[in-house]
């Protein structure tokens, strides 16, 4: 082992850009990670049987509408022509709000952005964009639950843990049907954080459907200030567990007091779980990443998609704690990890430092830029691609677990945990094989 003062922070940081690399998902309102429903739902034995796929909103599919092509430069006289039109010919009615020109401006820019077809490239008006980054800063109003995009849909990654949305019954896997008596069928990510948002001690009612239930279950939650939790720490005989839930603001700091409560404990073995954590900022994962590398590691590679564009490679910094393998360390992984999350992961798998144990990642493996515009609006912008340190897409499905362990939904319910039992019993020296099971909903799909 070092010596603690490895945990010193480093003084001569480069001054915080008005850009913020972020990993995905990060939260706003309810955790905003960037969220979307399966169209195409498969629906599992004891449910409605509907064919090989199953729409939960009466058959809708997706249309894909193809525009024209041209290499002509865009024609912005057009633009303003239009917008000249409405201004002259629109009839507002009694129940039509007047349209100020800052909405027009706003509108027009959010469906420039939507223009690009990319979930996770969003515009914020300056309102949305101060909640997203009172959010991503470790506390913000509503009901506490990480959201992933799914085809257009929103599905509930994981609901955080002592928050409104865990205490009423949210379930990782459940997707959002309608919210207030309001579809949630073509409703975008930023409507539905709008919609659940609200006052603490009012209540929204969210309509789901799970997997397995024959009818959608109506949940009704209390919003409140949701303080998001960052690190918990426990400890199991000989084994030390870490709960990372987020790559915040304050992960690291958090991290590095967990890691020290470690060192004191005496455990011979460490877990670090990411289950349920939709990432967040990639310096924190870089930073916690170097407590397990030694020194010009690479943690994660940001691809840029171009020939002419060199991979951007981030490396551990060396603040190693003391040496570890496959035997004395494991990290826990389900489908609500994430971005930030998988990175990390995927950081020790390749450089055979940990086992990595539970369920296939989320499979979320796109860069966004955080660009805070002079207005108080942002931009949320996809400008790359992460690669593992072995080039392995995350976003080719996740990462795969060196040894497969489920959580079904009732045993999450029941208090029942056979993947932290399976860490324990493997750090302690006991054989445990990989079930043979198919990754749930939110796994056996690709985000890209």
């Amino acid at each position: 082992m070092v010596k603690m003062s490895a945990f010193e922070e480093e003084n001569n940081m480069s001054k915080q850009q008005n850009s913020l690399k972020i990993g995905l998902i990060v939260f706003v309102a309810f955790c905003f990670a960037l969220g979307a429903f399966v169209s195409g739902l498969k629906v599992g034995q004891g449910a409605v049987a509907l064919g090989q796929t199953a729409s939960i909103f009466n058959f809708f599919q997706s249309t894909e509408v193809v525009g024209s092509e041209t290499d002509n430069e865009p024609d912005l006289a057009e633009f303003w022509h239009v917008w000249e039109l409405l201004e002259d010919k629109f009839a507002y009615s009694s129940s039509t709000d007047e349209v100020s020109q800052q909405e027009k401006i706003e509108g027009a820019i959010e469906g420039l952005v939507a223009s690009y077809g990319d979930p996770y490239t969003v515009y914020f008006p300056p309102v949305e964009s101060e909640a997203f980054n009172e959010n991503i800063s470790g506390e913000f109003s509503g009901v506490g639950m990480e959201v992933g995009l799914r085809d257009g849909l929103v599905t509930v990654i994981a609901p955080l843990p002592d928050t409104p949305a865990e205490k009423a019954g949210i379930l990782a896997g459940d997707v959002l049907v309608k919210i207030n008596d309001v579809s949630a069928e073509s409703m975008r990510v930023d409507e539905a954080v709008n919609m659940i948002r609200g006052e603490r001690g009012t209540e929204v009612v969210l309509q789901v459907y799970r997997e397995g239930e024959m009818e959608f279950i109506d949940i009704p939650i209390v919003r409140d200030t949701i303080s998001i939790p960052t690190v918990k720490t426990e400890q199991i005989d000989d084994t030390f567990i870490i709960s990372l839930y987020s790559f915040n603001a304050v992960a690291e700091t958090q991290m590095k007091k967990a890691l020290r409560e470690y060192l004191e404990s005496g455990a011979d073995t460490l877990v670090l779980d990411l289950r349920g954590n939709p990432g967040g900022f990639l310096q924190g994962a870089v930073s916690i990443a170097s407590y397990f590398l030694p020194a010009g590691k690479v943690v994660v590679k940001e691809s840029f998609g171009s020939e002419d564009i060199e991979d951007e490679v981030f490396r551990s910094r060396g603040r190693l704690i003391q040496i570890f393998n496959p035997t004395n360390l494991v990290v826990l992984v389900d489908n609500g990890s994430a971005s930030a999350s998988e990175i990390l992961a995927g950081a020790l798998k390749d450089h055979e430092v940990a086992t990595i144990i539970g369920s296939q990642t989320f499979g979320k493996g796109s860069v966004q830029e955080l660009v805070e515009l002079d207005s108080g609006s942002s931009l949320k912008v996809t400008v790359a691609r992460w690669l593992t340190p072995a080039g392995v897409s995350i976003s080719d499905g996740g990462l795969t677990p060196d040894i497969k362990i489920s959580r079904t939904p009732q045993q999450r319910i029941a208090g029942e945990d056979p993947q932290k039992d399976a860490a324990v019993r493997f750090l302690a020296g006991e054989e445990v094989v990989s079930e043979d099971f198919t990754d749930d909903l939110l796994s056996d799909e690709t985000v890209e």
